[in-house]
């Protein structure tokens, strides 16, 4: 670093250098970390030149065009209707004085807690070909087949129910960001509600949207459960079916880089807007926005807003226990379900464990590191997050055939899939809880003479422990629904409740797919509506205090 002094004395620049500092622990231990996520991206770019003739040939194929455009045009409409769904949703519990309120705040954000594939099952065992709705309109009213729910109708209905709670809980928590002065200068001005809240609220509520967009966007994009099952073809399933049915996987390799393409032009474009963005006041205070009273159209809004979480709850879980009284009432032997539930529930609750053990160093390196280095931790996760979960199972799959036979197919591997699926999850997490926490508390209990590893126990990790539960439950639930690493990477004869589902339903035995439905659904909506009552009652206190 140069610093040039200017003066009548001092004509010479004088030379200050930054002295090197070997980096701490937790710094190696988060480099380690980010290589490693790297390290599915690297070995799809390494296959795919191996194999570049049949890399390049299923990129030139006439029908990857085709895939690719059918892939970004669902993405973009999912993202488009979650937004319309979201918006007026977020507004109503955080800025009309509803009864209830916070029930239904949390209500509308539980469908997060629904697998696509659990849709998408529920959606086909009710409006497909042999659903209870055929089946009811051919007994009652004669008709013998319904329209075809199969293809992108399908496919955005079901992918819409499940999605919209992400920009939901976006927009809410910038709603409760925005100081409700830029709103009352409007209306000082002359301004309607509906024109203030056009010109003055949407694009203060920017950054939430588009936050929210980019995560339903990757979501639909890395989405293999409903698609498969809706018969949509998308670049997803194009990729499972030449790893399932090609030899040379090349040509996998080649298609999953164009589909990281695109997930890494989309993150790395939102960051670069987000940076570039300003959204806040430079002066004054902020207050908390007063809430309106509720009128006729916030109390329509109020039902169609349960209307739509009843039947993204209802639906999967609605279709299951019909299918599962049928069965009950036919005699139907139906398979167990208590090793799949625990496996799941095992290896869910190990690999949270393992994800937010993980992440504190990570994010402990970029909330103390000072170097530009340790700043930049988190993009590898997020370039590894980006990866579709069929993509990162397939590269983790290979890898370890062809250099870690050891660990090919063993729990192990699986954990491993889910800690680098899910870790910037769980550093975000940790980071808002670290980033709070003084460093002068640090100093203090080194002053007074405890060692680095005994300051971060005593003081540091007992802060965190609120913030450490709220990662593990978000891991917990993410991890619980996963379908495709599952499905990849779980050892011969390891059933789980979302395997269950997946072999049931792609043999259409509805009946099957019942019970691990709705123990399924359990097992997401109680953590969900846990976190979600957390989070109102921090906001509360807050406001409170």
């Amino acid at each position: 670093m140069r610093v040039r002094v200017s003066g009548p004395a001092l004509e010479q620049p004088v030379v200050v250098r930054r002295q090197w500092r070997a980096p701490a622990l937790d710094e190696l231990v988060a480099i380690v970390i980010a290589l490693i996520a790297l390290g599915p991206l690297a070995y799809l770019v390494w296959r795919s030149w191996q194999g570049s003739e049949n890399a390049l040939a299923a990129l030139q194929h006439p029908r990857t065009v085709t895939l690719l455009l059918r892939s970004l045009g669902l993405a973009a409409a999912v993202a488009g209707t979650s937004v319309l769904l979201a918006l007026p949703l977020a507004w109503l519990t955080e800025r009309v004085a509803v009864p209830g309120r916070r029930a239904l705040a949390i209500l509308f954000a539980l469908p997060m807690a629904v697998p696509s594939y659990l849709m998408a099952y529920a959606v086909v065992a009710t409006l497909g070909p042999r659903g209870a709705l055929a089946e009811l309109t051919g007994r009652v009213l004669g008709i013998e087949r319904l329209p075809e729910i199969y293809g992108f109708f399908g496919a955005w209905l079901t992918l819409t129910l499940v999605t919209y709670p992400y920009v939901y809980l976006a927009v809410r928590a910038s709603l409760r960001g925005i100081d409700p002065s830029f709103e009352d200068a409007a209306r000082l001005l002359g301004r309607g509600r509906l024109a203030t809240f056009w010109s003055i609220t949407v694009p203060l509520l920017r950054p939430g949207l588009v936050s929210g967009m980019l995560l339903v966007a990757l979501y639909v994009l890395s989405d293999f459960g409903a698609i498969a099952i809706l018969r949509y073809p998308t670049l997803t399933y194009s990729i499972y079916n030449q790893y399932r049915l090609s030899f040379d996987r090349a040509a996998a390799a080649g298609l999953a880089l164009l589909l990281v393409a695109c997930t890494s032009l989309l993150v790395l474009g939102e960051r670069q807007w987000r940076r570039r963005a300003a959204f806040f006041r430079t002066a004054g205070s902020s207050r908390p926005a007063p809430r309106a009273r509720p009128s006729v159209w916030a109390w329509g809004l109020a039902g169609f807003g349960l209307l739509i979480s009843g039947v993204a709850l209802g639906l999967p879980a609605g279709v299951a226990l019909y299918w599962w009284l049928r069965a009950r009432r036919l005699g139907e032997v139906l398979p167990g379900v208590s090793e799949s539930f625990v496996h799941s529930l095992g290896i869910s609750l190990a690999a949270a464990i393992v994800t937010v053990a993980l992440a504190f160093p990570v994010a402990r390196a970029i909330v103390r590191g000072a170097s530009r280095l340790t700043r930049l931790l988190d993009l590898p996760l997020w370039i590894a997050y980006s990866l579709p979960g069929i993509v990162l199972a397939l590269a983790l799959v290979s890898l370890s055939a062809q250099f870690l036979p050891i660990l090919y197919q063993t729990l192990p591997l699986l954990l491993l899939g889910y800690a680098l699926r899910f870790l910037p999850e769980a550093v975000g997490t940790v980071r808002a809880v670290l980033v709070q926490q003084s460093p002068r508390w640090e100093e203090a209990a080194r002053t007074l003479g405890l060692r680095p590893w005994q300051a971060w126990f005593r003081i540091q990790l007992p802060l965190a422990l609120p913030g450490a539960l709220s990662a593990v439950l978000l891991v917990f639930l993410t991890t619980v629904k996963e379908l495709p690493v599952t499905l990849l990477l779980s050892p011969i004869g390891f059933m789980t409740l979302a395997t269950m589902i997946w072999n049931a339903t792609a043999d259409a035995y509805w009946s099957h797919a019942a019970l691990p439905t709705l123990l399924l659904l359990g097992t997401g909506v109680i953590p969900m509506a846990f976190l979600s009552w957390w989070e109102e009652r921090s906001v509360r206190r807050g406001r409170e205090g």
